[in-house]
């Protein structure tokens, strides 16, 4: 099986930064693509930035240029967020897209989620 751990949230104040973790442990798995998701008070969840296997990063456009979202070869995760804004409170949920070497399929793993809150 395979787990994830996220850290890493917090509370900031607007213009400020934070930097998400997620890591995957386990075995027996090979991760494909990595990614963020948020979801705030009353909204849908949403994509907000993911990066493939070969580390091409793709970006909400409320994001880009401020959010950037990396991985490593030991399976973890990150987003860094600078100039950090209200309106991106939210529970932030790491996801990723694993194949299973033990089910032979492609699994769709999320985080436990972890907040984040900027004031103004």
């Amino acid at each position: 099986q395979v787990r994830l751990v996220e850290s890493g949230g917090g509370l900031v104040q607007a213009g400020g930064s934070l930097r998400l973790s997620c890591a995957a442990s386990g075995s027996r798995f090979n991760i494909n693509r990595m990614g963020w998701y948020r979801q705030a008070p009353g909204k849908e969840r949403e994509l907000v930035a993911v990066v493939s296997s070969g580390s091409i990063a793709n970006y909400a456009d409320s994001v880009r240029g401020r959010f950037t979202i990396s991985r490593d070869n030991a399976g973890i995760v990150y987003l860094q967020m600078n100039s950090l804004r209200p309106e991106d409170t939210a529970v932030y949920y790491c996801n990723l897209l694993v194949y299973s070497r033990v089910d032979l399929r492609t699994l769709e793993l999320w985080g436990q989620g972890t907040l984040v809150t900027v004031s103004s």
